[in-house]
């Protein structure tokens, strides 16, 4: 029989994790908001200190080779409660960079260790290499024994925050995607130049920095994984594969920010209607209710169906099990999902949706990003088509 609840370990970790957004990311969430650019807010650096002694499951074997509670469907619970309350400050979150998944993804057991504690972000997107990564033109070439890097890196949050960033880089254009390997570059490195902090629609309180990187020299070690570029077809789907690992990782968590925001945005919306007298209670068929409850319907059972797609892509993960199509099945329904909830509730409340005086119009600025990063909407569904019809990337454009 199929357990559609989570253990009980999870729903302690949901509870303490709703109450932090609650309590500290709802308050702050619009001051934080019309602020924009700033330092990390104040009031994020005891998180920031409490998530790094909570960081990651138990990861221990139960009944064979099931791991129980592991460490991603832990984090996609905690993902979701913290956007409740506020993506853009669950971004800014010191030491919860993306690059950390990255490390964790193709680093080896020394690299984990030396720069896992890191408050690392990732520069994958380029002005001529946004959804297609394997296009990335920056360089990377060996000069005894130091890297040199040179290229443009655009859109990489938290880039002006973190300790380091991790770059994607080729080590041969000719190669294609084999020869595109990741490379950690501490934040204060002078060979790169932060170049500007990007004024956002949404997320505002998160910084998304832009990157040049010009002679760019950093230690021979600082190359996730193997620096070999792997020579037959099969060696370069497993090499390239490793590199794209990280969004395996990446993309359940980001469909959870859209369930936490479209959560939140559907839990105002009653709260505004049921003043108003429309209490949609479940208790009447779909064909029996009114419009706005019949919409109300309509998107608890959307935003259902995403949360499931999403916990079972975080299992599949913490199972060993293989899931690069259920992360991008759950990122494009989640995505997807996340913006029409938030529009759609806007839309019903009226002017109490479109002013200021609620967090409605925020959420549904914040949840447009969660739609194209980490991979665009129809990217996810190119992902989920080759996978389903068993095609390659060439085969299937």
């Amino acid at each position: 029989m199929i357990n559609l609840e989570l253990p009980q370990k999870l729903q302690n970790t949901r509870q303490m994790t709703h109450q932090l957004a609650e309590s500290v990311f709802r308050p702050i969430s619009r001051k934080y908001d019309r602020i924009e650019h700033c330092d990390t807010p104040e009031e994020l650096h005891p998180v920031g200190q409490m998530a790094a002694g909570m960081r990651g499951g138990d990861g221990k074997k139960s009944g064979g080779d099931e791991v129980k509670n592991g460490a991603n469907l832990q984090g996609i619970v905690s993902v979701e409660e913290m956007c409740w309350g506020d993506v853009g400050l669950m971004l800014s979150i010191p030491g919860q960079g993306l690059g950390n998944a990255a490390v964790q993804a193709v680093g080896t057991p020394e690299q984990k260790e030396k720069f896992g504690s890191l408050y690392c972000a990732m520069a994958i997107t380029e002005p001529e290499a946004g959804s297609d990564s394997a296009a990335v033109q920056t360089t990377a070439r060996l000069d005894g024994d130091e890297w040199v890097l040179n290229g443009e890196k655009i859109y990489c949050t938290a880039g002006q925050r973190c300790d380091a960033v991790v770059i994607w880089a080729t080590l041969d254009k000719s190669q294609g995607k084999a020869a595109i390997k990741s490379f950690i570059v501490p934040r204060d490195n002078p060979g790169m130049k932060l170049v500007r902090v990007e004024d956002k629609m949404g997320l505002r309180v998160s910084d998304t920095a832009a990157f040049s990187l010009i002679e760019c020299r950093i230690p021979y070690d600082h190359i996730l994984g193997s620096p070999e570029i792997a020579q037959t077809e099969e060696e370069r789907k497993k090499a390239f594969g490793g590199v794209m690992q990280t969004f395996d990782n990446t993309r359940p968590q980001v469909a959870a920010m859209a369930l936490g925001v479209a959560r939140a945005a559907l839990e105002m919306t009653r709260e505004i209607l049921e003043k108003e007298g429309v209490a949609a209670d479940f208790s009447k068929s779909l064909y029996n209710s009114s419009a706005l409850e019949a919409e109300i319907y309509r998107m608890e059972a959307d935003l259902d169906a995403a949360r499931l797609m999403t916990w079972k892509a975080a299992w599949m993960a913490d199972n060993g099990q293989a899931n690069s199509k259920e992360a991008s099945m759950c990122k494009a329904k989640a995505g997807r999902t996340g913006n029409a909830i938030t529009l759609k509730c806007v839309e019903l409340c009226g002017e109490a949706g479109y002013s200021e005086e609620q967090l409605l119009e925020k959420l549904a600025r914040d949840s447009k990003i969660i739609d194209i990063f980490e991979g665009t909407q129809q990217i996810q569904q190119l992902i989920v088509a080759r996978q389903q019809l068993g095609l390659s990337s060439s085969e299937l454009k």
